[in-house]
C-alpha cells in the first residue's frame, strides 16, 4: 500500500534530511501536507535548522556530507535508537546521503517510507535516489512527471504554487542585496565584477560574499556570512536580490515574495564543482519565477526588470480567500 501523508489529519512523521536546500524543501512539503506537532525531525545542528525548526521536536545528528559513506554508516546507531524509541506513521526524506541510511531502517521497522527527489533534479534521480531504487519498500517520488516511471511516481512540485506578477518599480537608487552563498572553496567574482560595471552599486548595497573575499573596497555593507535572521532582514528590505542558483535560497526567497535574479555558478569559471545550477536556472525560467543569468551576463537591464516584479504564492492566496 502506498504511504500517504493525509492533508486533513497529518501523519506523525519522521522527517529526515540534510540541512540547506533539502531541509527547505521538506519543510515546504510538510507545510503543504499538514503539520503534526508530534512529528520528529532528524537533521544536522546548524543555524538554519535551529531557526527553521524552532518549537519542533528535533533529533540532531553529526554532519554527514554528500556521498559520505563513512558518515552515513556512523549515523545508523543513532537512527536505530530513534526508531526503537517511538512509533511513526511515515518516514519521509528529501535527501541527501542520510536518506540512504534512514529510509531502509524505517522500512525494516515496518514504517511506510517515502523518498522525494529534489525539485532541482529535472532529468533523473540523484545518487541517493539511485541507491534507494535498490531498497524494496521505499516509495520513490519525483517532482517532475517527465521522468516518472517504473518505481518513480510523480508528485506535486514545491514550486507549483508560485507565480510572478508586475509591481510598481521603486523610484530612485536601488537597494540591492547580493548573496553568493556559503559554498567553500569556490569564488564567484564574475557576479561582483558585472554588478560593479552596471553603476548601480551604492552605499545601500549589501554583499554576502562567502569565500569570495575581495581586496578592493566594495560600496555598501560587506559580510562574509549572515545568520538566517540577518539574511531574511536584508532580503526583505532590498529592492532586488541577486543570488546564487541554489534551490534552498530560491525557495526561501520565493516564499518571501521576492522575484530573484539567479546568478549561475559554472564549472568552466571554477565557480562550482559541476554545472548542476544550470538545471535550477532552467526550472526558474520555465516557471517564470525569476530571471537566471550567468555571472558576466548580469546587466542593469536585468536588475531593473527584476525590480518591477514580485512573487505570489497561490497556496497562500487560496487560504486567504477561504
Amino acid at each position: 500500500m502506498s504511504a500517504q501523508l493525509d492533508t486533513h489529519t497529518a501523519a506523525k512523521s519522521l522527517f529526515v534530511c540534510s540541512t540547506g536546500g533539502h531541509l527547505t524543501e521538506l519543510r515546504r512539503i510538510e507545510e503543504r501536507d499538514g503539520i503534526n506537532p508530534d512529528s520528529l525531525w532528524v537533521t544536522f545542528d546548524t543555524p538554519q535548522s535551529r531557526q527553521a525548526l524552532e518549537g519542533r521536536r528535533v533529533h540532531y545528528l553529526p554532519y554527514v556530507g554528500p556521498r559520505d559513506l563513512k558518515g552515513t554508516l556512523r549515523s545508523v546507531p543513532s537512527l536505530r535508537r530513534v526508531l526503537r524509541g517511538e512509533s511513526f506513521d511515515a518516514a519521509v526524506s528529501t535527501g541527501a546521503a542520510i536518506a540512504a541510511a534512514a529510509l531502509p531502517l524505517a522500512t525494516l521497522h515496518g514504517i511506510p517510507s517515502i523518498y522525494i527527489e529534489s525539485v532541482c533534479r529535472l532529468r533523473g534521480p540523484s545518487t541517493t535516489g539511485k541507491l534507494l531504487m535498490a531498497v524494496p519498500g521505499v516509495e520513490l517520488r519525483t517532482q517532475h512527471a517527465e521522468w516518472a516511471g517504473g518505481r518513480w511516481s510523480a508528485c506535486p512540485s514545491i514550486l507549483d504554487s508560485f507565480r510572478s506578477e508586475e509591481r510598481l518599480a521603486p523610484e530612485g537608487p536601488l537597494r540591492v542585496f547580493i548573496t553568493l552563498g556559503t559554498i567553500r572553496g569556490y569564488r564567484f567574482d564574475s557576479v561582483i565584477d558585472a554588478f560593479l560595471s552596471t553603476g548601480l552599486a551604492n552605499e545601500t548595497t549589501v554583499w554576502q560574499l562567502g569565500d569570495t573575499t575581495r581586496t578592493d573596497a566594495l560600496p555598501g555593507n560587506v559580510y562574509d556570512y549572515l545568520s538566517p535572521d540577518e539574511f531574511a532582514f536584508e532580503a526583505a528590505r532590498a529592492d532586488v536580490v541577486i543570488t546564487h542558483a541554489g534551490v534552498g535560497t530560491l525557495v526561501e526567497l520565493l516564499s518571501m515574495g521576492i522575484y530573484p535574479v539567479q546568478a549561475i555558478r559554472r564549472a568552466l569559471r571554477n565557480e562550482h564543482v559541476d554545472d548542476h545550477q544550470l538545471e535550477i536556472a532552467e526550472l526558474v525560467e520555465t516557471n517564470g519565477i525569476g530571471i537566471p543569468v550567468e555571472g558576466p551576463g548580469l546587466t542593469e537591464e536585468v536588475i531593473r526588470y527584476a525590480a518591477g516584479r514580485r512573487i505570489v504564492d497561490g497556496r497562500l492566496a487560496k487560504v486567504e480567500t477561504v
